[in-house]
């Protein structure tokens, strides 16, 4: 979403929802509460707490927004958060310039992506670059996730924990799956799957998850015909993977060659998982 306007506002009731800007052009000053924030030319910056009336005033604004589920921040947060609840981002500014720029770059990519027509094509494909984006969020603002896990965590984090998590991943590869469903499916907390995930396989939920999907698109270029309709990019997508250039590296590195390769059927033996 991009806007290019000159006004002042006041909201009646919070827009429950995280908006993350980059003011490309012109000026603002946003209020949330008590908090007054001023935003020059070129930042990058949080508008709102999503449970708090916004009020502020722009002038010859261009800017360009991300807009975040609470939930979503949650979600792709690899540890658990200090306060319970959902993720919560603690300023609004970026913990540095540099992260800063590198999330107002992320976002443009993200919005080339999803007006794409392989968007239009898959809702895994969609998902993947909001989480994209959230996960630069993550990466560029101060926020209440943490790594550290407590006791009653370390005790629970019990290999049938794996076991159903496990389960649960490879029978769900094509959908469009958070870590708040395995939460559900294994009945225990995000904390806990994450744990047994790094106690038991040396390896992150979301990384396990990335590589079973790896592994169900490698199983789909190996037995498509070179030349036919299933396509290196196609299959990127169906797959969820945000562009066929980051699928192709994590590809060879999961593989040791390019789904190129694999569709030609130039292909090793592969590894058992």
């Amino acid at each position: 979403m991009t806007l290019q306007l000159q006004y002042e506002f006041t909201s009646d009731l919070p827009l429950g929802r995280w908006f993350i800007g980059h003011m490309r052009g012109g000026r603002a000053l946003f209020r949330t509460g008590p908090e007054e924030v001023r935003v020059p030319p070129g930042d990058v910056f949080v508008l709102n707490q999503p449970d708090a009336c916004l009020g502020g005033a722009v002038a010859d604004a261009v800017i360009d927004f991300a807009v975040l589920e609470p939930g979503l921040l949650h979600e792709v947060a690899q540890n658990a958060s200090t306060e319970p609840g959902p993720v919560r981002i603690l300023a609004s500014h970026p913990v540095s310039g540099v992260v800063g720029g590198r999330w107002a770059r992320t976002l443009a990519v993200a919005r080339d992506l999803v007006t794409s027509p392989l968007a239009l094509k898959s809702d895994l494909f969609t998902a993947q670059v909001s989480r994209l984006v959230a996960a630069a969020t993550l990466e560029t603002f101060p926020n209440t996730a943490m790594g550290d896990t407590g006791i009653a965590d370390r005790r629970d984090a019990h290999p049938a924990t794996l076991r159903r998590a496990v389960a649960f991943i490879e029978a769900n590869p094509q959908n469009d799956v958070s870590v708040a469903d395995i939460d559900r499916a294994t009945r225990t907390s995000v904390r806990m799957v994450q744990l047994a995930f790094r106690r038991y396989l040396n390896t992150t939920l979301m990384r396990y998850l990335q590589q079973v999907r790896l592994h169900q698109a490698s199983d789909e270029l190996r037995v498509a015909s070179p030349g036919g309709p299933v396509t290196v990019t196609s299959v990127a997508a169906r797959w969820g993977f945000s562009t066929p250039a980051r699928f192709s590296l994590l590809y060879r590195q999961e593989f040791g060659l390019t789904p190129v390769q694999t569709l030609r059927g130039e292909h090793p033996p592969l590894p058992v998982r």
